[in-house]
């Protein structure tokens, strides 16, 4: 099975990372985590984006607030799906970091999750790596019927509570 490569441009990002990681854990998918900084070890990222395929990795998730340059650095030296997930800071509540990350100009894609959206990084990592994966594309039904299953059993909760 392929990797998925998680960096965070610091470790302050890591609540948000520590969620990506559950929700792979739960798939058993392996991963790999970072901490490289676009702008302070803008070298090391490359370095990891650049040698990316060879070392195993089917997808990179780049975590990063503020600016959040570090989902498109790390699309910019690597083919592989990037999905950068923007981090909420205590300036804009994360409204600069999603703007930074979604608006990577034409030929670098950077797939773009809601601010401090660690699990659907996961999950969209996840996917991709299924496409070629039919033992994870089954995992991913069971886990989506178990979440449905799980709303209804709200519904009926409720319902019942309001006579329903």
């Amino acid at each position: 099975m392929k990797k998925v490569g998680i960096v965070m441009g610091s470790d302050s990002d890591l609540p948000v990372i520590q969620k990506a990681t559950d929700t792979l854990d739960s798939l058993g998918i392996p991963y790999e985590v970072h901490v490289y900084s676009a702008h302070r070890t803008p070298e090391q990222a490359r370095e990891f984006a650049l040698s990316a395929r060879e070392k195993g990795f089917g997808a990179i998730i780049a975590a990063a607030g503020m600016a959040a340059h570090l989902a498109g650095a790390i699309a910019a030296n690597t083919t592989l799906p990037v999905v950068g997930i923007p981090c909420k800071s205590s300036v804009l509540d994360g409204v600069d970091a999603l703007l930074s990350t979604v608006m990577m100009p034409s030929g670098i894609p950077v797939a773009t999750v809601a601010v401090n959206g660690g699990v659907n990084a996961a999950l969209l990592c996840a996917q991709i790596i299924a496409v070629e994966d039919s033992d994870l594309a089954s995992k991913l039904d069971a886990k989506r019927r178990a979440d449905a299953e799980a709303v209804l059993a709200k519904d009926e909760k409720i319902s019942a509570q309001f006579g329903g």
